[in-house]
């Protein structure tokens, strides 16, 4: 594995068929060519991640959307002119540039245009599209930085473009537009409330919904146990995971410690204001597993603008461990 900030190194890589961590301004992708299947099967070998579960095609700003979906909606079209570059994945019918092994085998595909200078540098050069999940062994917690991609995924990377750590911390918000209505499958990095000003309210998924990345009822999850609580329960589920023998912390805004300093527990505090949450989230995880924190107690934001999405980051790393992440 190779770390730097060559880019043209990078792109040589990803033509090549091999395997380049790169930063978005919301987490690491790990990237391969998108029109590959053997590139993007590097991309599940390397993560231990299922097959059937779909990766997100990353493109230039200068890419045309019709080259990589068909069918493509005027609502989706509004969305992409309004939020790319920025942290959204759309989801349409899937163009034949992109391979059935980056969908999942899915007849739909995500695509966003990254903000990342580095990213978008990387897409210009390289000149196609790159499929990228986030550079991290499956199902576990993203990385916001070079050093979290080395140490989760060493050599299993051809090349870390490193550049710095990442603005937004959380991944993109997944809507889909592939059935003639616009869907949240996942909030992320864009507030739900910037997109239904575009589109009118999203539709709530349903059984029907094509599959998405990150979804899953256990997902960014660190390797201590997160339990996820509202603030004025965080007092009593402290004292309860004292009482167990374990070693506990609390991750918590900053104001929050004053009300109810945790006595007996590592404190581990976010930024009081919701976007400095989601930047800093994932760290603070990694952070707290390197202390050797067995259990985290985690304070709920409010489900309002990027809330709404370090909530369900919270609500994933709290859920019910699955043997396949």
């Amino acid at each position: 594995m190779k770390r730097g900030t060559d880019i043209a190194t990078a792109a040589d890589v990803l033509r090549a068929g091999g395997l380049v961590a790169f930063p978005t301004e919301t987490v690491y992708g790990l990237g391969a060519d998108a029109s590959s299947d053997a590139a993007v099967a590097r991309i599940f070998a390397a993560k231990g991640r299922p097959r059937a579960h779909p990766l997100i095609v990353h493109l230039a700003p200068e890419a045309r959307l019709d080259d990589w979906a068909i069918d493509v909606p005027d609502a989706a079209r509004r969305l992409a002119a309004a939020a790319w570059p920025g942290p959204l994945t759309i989801i349409l019918a899937r163009g034949p540039r992109v391979s059935l092994a980056t969908t999942g085998g899915s007849e739909t595909v995500g695509l966003r245009v990254p903000a990342h200078p580095m990213a978008q540098a990387l897409l210009r050069a390289f000149g196609g599209g790159i499929a990228a999940p986030s550079a991290n062994r499956f199902g576990a917690v993203s990385p916001t930085t070079a050093d979290h991609v080395v140490a989760d995924l060493g050599d299993d990377v051809d090349y870390v473009l490193d550049g710095g750590a990442c603005a937004v911390g959380v991944e993109s918000t997944i809507v889909d537009l592939s059935r003639g209505r616009a869907v949240l499958l996942r909030p992320g990095g864009l507030a739900r409330e910037a997109i239904e000003a575009i589109t009118g309210p999203l539709a709530v998924a349903d059984v029907a919904a094509p599959a998405a990345p990150g979804t899953l009822a256990s997902h960014y999850a660190p390797r201590a146990q997160v339990i996820a609580v509202l603030p004025h329960e965080v007092p009593a589920a402290v004292a309860a995971a004292i009482a167990t023998g374990r070693r506990v912390a609390v991750l918590a805004p900053t104001s929050a410690f004053a009300a109810w300093p945790p006595s007996g527990a590592v404190a581990r505090a976010l930024p009081d204001d919701v976007a400095g949450m989601a930047r800093e989230l994932y760290a603070a995880l990694r952070d707290l597993d390197a202390a050797g924190v067995d259990v985290v107690i985690a304070a709920l934001p409010p489900a309002a603008g990027l809330g709404e999405a370090v909530g369900d980051r919270l609500l994933r790393a709290a859920g019910p461990r699955r043997s396949e992440s």
